[in-house]
């Protein structure tokens, strides 16, 4: 695991926090949920970008 210290803007705050609480999670936990959903979508973009977006492992899974 790795530690980082992220700096979020003051008009962010209240927003992240609100959603992190709507969502029941810590703001860590939120903040880790949305930085891996980014990681997921920014890889599906780059295999899209290959042509592999149709057919991925051959199992019906499509971006």
């Amino acid at each position: 695991m790795t530690v980082m210290t992220l700096r979020i803007p003051d008009d962010l705050d209240a927003s992240i926090r609100a959603g992190a609480a709507a969502a029941g999670l810590s703001l860590n936990a939120y903040i880790v949920r949305a930085a891996r959903r980014q990681a997921v979508l920014d890889a599906a973009r780059q295999l899209a970008a290959l042509g592999l977006g149709e057919e991925l492992c051959g199992e019906g899974d499509g971006l």
